[in-house]
């Protein structure tokens, strides 16, 4: 394979490789930090991250806020409190090797106050920002401001050409990379468009030689690509490397360092890695962000898939082939349902789902009371994680919400992914979020017989090619 020679990221010679950023506390300061110091660029999460007591325990992320509102504040402080302690475990583990970059969603509750917070308490421990999940047109400036490089993460030529146009033009100089995240392939949220058929992945080479003729012809030559998605060995990627039509290139791996000794995850969760099957990371529109992701199946993934099918299209009136009466709620207030829906509803109802909840598209779906309950609750806790939310309505802004009814096909994102990274056991009730190809621990040899390397020891055979 040829070799991987060291690049210039972030205002260092480092190795090409970097750890992909991932949520709530899934790339944390230790797991980054031990990425540093073997020599790459290590990610941490900026997105709701755990802060420490005097005592090194982890401070639970509790909501006391009478209002969305209220409890929006907390979460900002959490993720400000949490972001400064993350970056400092980080940069004492790297010992000066390597770079930091803080991960961060455009589209999280309150993402521009986090970011100047984090980065006001952290002069000089942060290099870089990734930045996804949106389109972050002020993620150049605030980066200039505090001079460090900034790393967007677009899915096609034309999301990156939409925000150079716009901003990034102008802070060119502290643009330290562009993070091609493929659809089909990355875990987590990734940027499918409607456009675009989630059943039909296409070539990731074709796509990133499209991105860099547009970087080309816009005078960014030397600002590499990081490659992310589908990154396991690179000697698959071997035709990338010194290849004019891609450029300088960098590979991101979100996958492969979940499972080291250095990755905060449950050991429940790290064996699960090691059972997955091709097919088991499934992408979906169940987030409440509104966009595809991409997590393990399980338990979770197939209650959502199964409420959102028991659910049928309603009027308000008789109209057309909604002309057959059907009662909802405790009241049995009258809707009109077509008399085939009608007859799916009664054996959805018979079979223990009595509960009717009517969605923003003016359809209904049946769930148990067990289920209508928790989902009215976390509906009420919200504390506004995201800028806006299908699940909760709520919105940043004045008024607080989106002016759209509230989608009980969707979940509490905050809630699933505190649980999971901090539960020990209970993984198959909970969002899992993986990379299609994390089927692959459990036929890469290098995992065989359940070894779980080091972050150092992971990196040493990435450099292999394998």
């Amino acid at each position: 394979m040829k070799p991987l020679n060291s690049i210039m990221l972030s205002g260092k010679e480092v190795l090409p490789l970097i750890e992909g950023g991932k949520g709530i506390a899934v790339s944390s300061g230790q797991s980054s930090g031990a990425w540093a110091a073997a020599g790459g660029v290590a990610t941490f999460s900026g997105v709701n991250a755990d802060s420490f007591d005097d005592d090194g325990n982890i401070i639970p992320q509790i909501y006391r806020g009478r209002t969305r509102r209220d409890r929006h504040e907390e979460l900002v402080a959490y993720g400000i409190q949490g972001g400064i302690a993350q970056a400092q475990i980080a940069h004492d583990l790297a010992g000066g090797n390597g770079r930091i970059h803080m991960n961060v969603l455009w589209e999280m509750g309150g993402a521009e106050r986090i970011l100047h917070g984090v980065l006001e308490g952290t002069k000089g421990l942060i290099h870089g920002i990734t930045c996804g999940a949106g389109m972050p047109y002020r993620i150049a400036q605030i980066a200039a401001d505090y001079k460090i490089h900034y790393y967007p993460i677009i899915s096609s030529a034309r999301a990156f050409r939409a925000l150079w146009k716009r901003a990034y033009h102008k802070f060119s100089d502290w643009l330290g990379g562009v993070v091609y995240e493929d659809p089909w392939l990355a875990g987590g949220h990734n940027g499918l468009s409607n456009v675009e058929d989630p059943l039909k992945p296409e070539d990731p080479y074709p796509r990133v030689a499209e991105l860099r003729k547009l970087m080309n012809e816009i005078g960014l030559n030397n600002v590499p690509i990081v490659m992310a998605g589908g990154v396991w060995h690179v000697e698959e990627w071997e035709h990338w490397l010194d290849n004019p039509e891609i450029g300088p290139i960098v590979f991101q791996f979100g996958t492969r360092p979940l499972l080291t000794k250095e990755s905060p995850i449950s050991d429940a969760w790290k064996k699960k890695l090691g059972t997955l099957k091709k097919g088991d990371v499934f992408l979906n529109k169940f987030s409440p962000t509104g966009f595809w992701s991409s997590a393990v199946r399980n338990d979770f993934l197939d209650e959502l898939k199964a409420r959102s099918e028991r659910q049928v299209a309603f009027s308000n009136e008789p109209v057309g082939a909604h002309n057959t009466s059907f009662g909802i709620g405790a009241r049995k207030r009258e809707v009109y349902l077509t008399g085939d829906d009608k007859t799916r509803a009664e054996i959805w109802v018979a079979d223990g789902y009595t509960e009717a909840l009517k969605t923003p598209d003016s359809t209904l779906i049946f769930v148990t009371p067990e289920k209508m309950a928790e989902i009215r609750k976390d509906q009420i806790d919200c504390m506004g994680c995201l800028s806006q939310c299908k699940f909760s309505n709520w919105a940043e802004g004045e008024k607080g919400n989106t002016g759209r009814k509230a989608d009980p096909r969707s979940f509490c994102i905050q809630k699933t992914l505190q649980d999971v990274i901090h539960s020990e056991a209970n993984i198959e009730n909970n969002l899992m979020f993986a990379g299609h190809g994390a089927y692959r621990f459990a036929s890469d040899p290098f995992y065989e017989n359940g070894f779980i390397p080091t972050v150092k020891q992971l990196i040493e055979r990435i450099m292999t090619g394998k």
